[in-house]
């Protein structure tokens, strides 16, 4: 009840911020390009090549899922000339923050608008709403550069054939991504070729690759693991002897831990594969930083763990030495939680805001104006 309350709160001082944008009270015009996910980001970052300033609001480890924008990143977005996210209801609880942004006119667009529907998977689970997972099949995750840059050039007509070429080349390499992922996934035995992780966010991977997937949660991360489902994959990993589990960056471990003691219970010793990039790719400024180093690192990983070939250092030789298991990394209790932005930056109670509505709204409209 507290969480709708302050929800409710919020999305009036969303309003608030639109409202004074839209009348002219900010000094300063739209600048800027905001971006939700680092994959998104990382296409437009690329498009663009640095013709733009780009802004990514959606961190390393950080569930898109569950991320809620504070104070911020309200603003990052009411100032932006251009906001580019995902789409498909991944960045789920930003959903009004998207529609507010639309009323007050400018460009926004969710990269995955420019994606036949047909080509869309679908949960039961969701019915209504498609897999928003697309990134993790490259093909499809080309198609939506290829959208991007199309309506970035509509918007920035004096650069357009620049973003045209960037998109071009940057399509060629992600070919190439896609051939060697191809390769090394189809390396890994048939027998052991199951990608068992933390939640479905490898769909795609498992139709473009050829990979059986099984998962503790659902294509969400805000649904809950029942002790049933963690007992049905138990049950699963031992019968058909799969050697290894894997864990996520922007997943909590705690289920993977359940998983792997309850396999021990039945005589079945499950190793941690190593830890993938699902919702959030790796530290800006590194290779894993980039989308075709997080999918490099990801395909690397899992053909390595399940007895495929590929370079202990992946495709181009960038990966980092080592692999991350279960033990080396942070544990559930230590993983961010992805649910709140960082505490002098949340729109949670503890700074008052579910308390004196009318002081926040007036305070929205004074971090706009002045």
């Amino acid at each position: 009840m507290r969480y709708r309350q302050s929800s409710a709160i919020w999305q009036r001082v969303i309003i608030v911020l639109s409202l004074a944008m839209l009348s002219g009270c900010g000094t300063e015009p739209p600048s800027g390009i905001v971006a939700t996910t680092g994959m998104v980001t990382d296409i437009v970052r690329v498009v663009t090549e640095g013709q733009q300033p780009v802004e990514g609001l959606i961190g390393e480890g950080v569930d898109p899922h569950l991320f809620t924008p504070g104070r911020g990143d309200v603003q990052k977005l009411m100032t932006a000339e251009v906001v580019v996210y995902s789409g498909l209801m991944l960045e789920g609880r930003m959903q009004q923050q998207f529609e507010q942004l639309e009323k007050r006119g400018g460009t926004i667009f969710a990269v995955t608008n420019g994606l036949d529907e047909n080509t869309l998977l679908h949960d039961p689970e969701f019915a209504g709403h498609p897999d928003p997972h697309v990134w993790m099949d490259v093909a499809r995750w080309s198609h939506c550069v290829q959208y991007a840059a199309g309506r970035l050039a509509e918007h920035d007509s004096s650069s357009a054939a620049a973003y045209q070429a960037n998109a071009a080349k940057y399509r060629d390499r992600l070919k190439e991504l896609d051939d060697y992922v191809r390769q090394v996934i189809g390396s890994i035995p048939a027998s052991q070729r199951y990608l068992v992780t933390a939640h479905d966010a490898f769909e795609y991977f498992a139709e473009a690759y050829d990979i059986k997937v099984r998962s503790i949660q659902g294509i969400s991360t805000d649904s809950q693991a029942a002790i049933a489902d963690i007992n049905d994959l138990v049950a699963f990993i031992v019968e058909k002897q799969i050697p290894a589990i894997f864990v996520e960056s922007s997943v909590p471990e705690k289920n993977i831990r359940a998983v792997i003691e309850g396999c021990a219970d039945q005589g079945w010793e499950l190793q941690v594969g190593g830890e993938l990039f699902s919702d959030a790719m790796g530290a800006p400024g590194t290779y894993e930083g980039t989308y075709i180093g997080m999918m490099d690192h990801n395909a690397t990983t899992i053909a390595r763990a399940l007895g495929g070939e590929a370079p202990d250092r992946g495709w181009q030789g960038k990966l980092a030495a080592g692999q991350v298991t279960a033990e080396e990394s942070p544990s559930a209790e230590e993983k961010p939680d992805a649910e709140k932005p960082a505490a002098d930056d949340s729109p949670a109670a503890d700074d008052g805001l579910s308390a004196e509505t009318t002081n926040d709204e007036a305070s929205a409209r004074e971090s706009v104006c002045n």
